[in-house]
């Protein structure tokens, strides 16, 4: 990942960012969402989303889909993020990268199909052989 291919942080509407394709980690609306989307409400979004670009003026989220879906709950129609030009697998490896780590209740196969998505994506890269 080079830091070059970061931007400013930029408020974009909700309604144009796309979930990340086969994003193994589930958003479920339950009690620590609940309290995300309060905290939300009170305190306004502390951390901001991480997408890149698609054709159209669309975005894919990569990391932060959860802080999206609790903006949403929360009547937010706009949410600040950090627009990045990552390729499909540097997309991949921060996708996995940074929810591996933020996620306590994670499936067991949820976890091993992220595993697979960042092996893939570091063997892509020539990461491993």
């Amino acid at each position: 990942m080079n830091q070059n291919n970061l931007s400013e942080v930029k408020n974009i509407r909700i309604s144009l960012i796309d979930e990340f394709p086969n994003h193994p980690f589930k958003v479920k609306d339950d009690v620590q969402m609940v309290e995300l989307t309060e905290s939300i409400k009170n305190s306004g979004l502390l951390l901001p989303v991480l997408v890149r670009p698609k054709e159209g003026g669309r975005y894919e989220m990569i990391s932060g889909h959860r802080r999206m879906r609790a903006s949403e709950l929360a009547g937010n129609k706009t949410i600040k993020a950090m627009v990045c030009d990552y390729d499909d697998d540097q997309a991949a490896i921060v996708m996995v990268e940074s929810n591996i780590h933020q996620r306590e209740n994670m499936l067991p196969s949820e976890k091993a199909y992220a595993y697979k998505m960042l092996y893939d994506a570091m063997k892509h890269q020539g990461r491993i052989s």
